[in-house]
């Protein structure tokens, strides 16, 4: 009588032409089905870690998300893009193993990854709620019908979502007309309320303003000397052209000067 494997220990992973790990192969083929299995590659896996970090201020819960995959390391490459893996009993945080992450859904409506699913929406929205001063708040249900409508796009087109594609979905999610860089709105609007609550001036005050020299730009100080240094130099171009005149006056009073002092020619009498 064959023996029924009931634990899963090992997997058989191929990598797909969308740049993907899909489980082609598991040592419990009765309640694991292959079909459409997606499975979390290391350099996924440390995206998804970095990610929910931003989420600890508002619930996360390390534990929830440990319980949600199952743990494997590389144990043999078997070539043509398939790699053999080997269970693990390692923390997805604390591990220095280049480890992949298989989602726990031999129950999707109730398993530990449908619990995940859930915790790490409501995390999500409880921090765009608190970064962001919307009309109305973000509902939870309101986010997963629209990542849900997404979904059933890419089913009807024929394509399996990735499981690390669902978890980024959640994860980047921001409602339409925001921008992920868009972290700090809030700030931004109580920069203008500070401004708005500046007191206003009367027009006798602001003349007093404009004319105190202690409030001027340094442009302006820079502007009036400018003006007294142009003004400086006409001065001494006039000065200039004064002192020129001068001396063409003084030379044309010694030409007739010496004029005067040559001797005039003696008057010829008549015969």
């Amino acid at each position: 009588m064959a023996k029924n494997i009931s634990v899963l220990d090992w997997c058989v992973v191929r990598l797909g032409e969308d740049h993907n790990w899909w489980v082609a192969e598991t040592s419990d083929p009765v309640r694991w089905d292959v079909d459409g299995l997606s499975i979390i590659d290391p350099r996924q896996l440390q995206h998804l870690i970095e990610l929910v970090e931003s989420l600890r201020d508002y619930g996360f819960d390390q534990n929830i998300f440990e319980a949600a995959f199952i743990p494997f390391r590389i144990d043999k490459d078997l070539g043509n893009g398939k790699v053999r893996l080997r269970r693990m009993k390692e923390s997805l945080f604390e591990s220095d193993e280049k480890l992949f992450a298989l989602p726990n859904v031999l129950d999707e409506e109730n398993g530990p990854y449908a619990d995940l699913i859930d915790h790490l929406t409501r995390c999500r929205v409880k921090m765009l709620n608190d970064l962001f001063k919307f009309e109305s708040k973000l509902a939870v249900d309101e986010v997963e019908d629209e990542i849900r409508e997404e979904q059933n796009s890419s089913f009807i087109q024929g394509k399996a979502v990735h499981n690390f594609d669902e978890l980024t979905s959640i994860l980047d999610y921001m409602p339409a007309g925001y921008d992920t860089d868009e972290e700090a709105p809030v700030k931004g609007a109580e920069d203008e309320t500070a401004a708005d609550d500046l007191p206003e001036l009367d027009e006798a005050e602001e003349e007093k303003l404009k004319n105190d020299e202690s409030l001027k730009w340094d442009d302006d100080e820079d502007s009036d000397e400018k003006d007294d240094d142009k003004e400086g130099k006409e001065k001494d171009i006039d000065d200039e052209d004064g002192d020129e005149d001068d001396d063409k006056k003084g030379k044309a009073a010694d030409k007739d000067e010496e004029e005067d002092e040559k001797p005039r020619p003696k008057a010829r009498g008549r015969r």
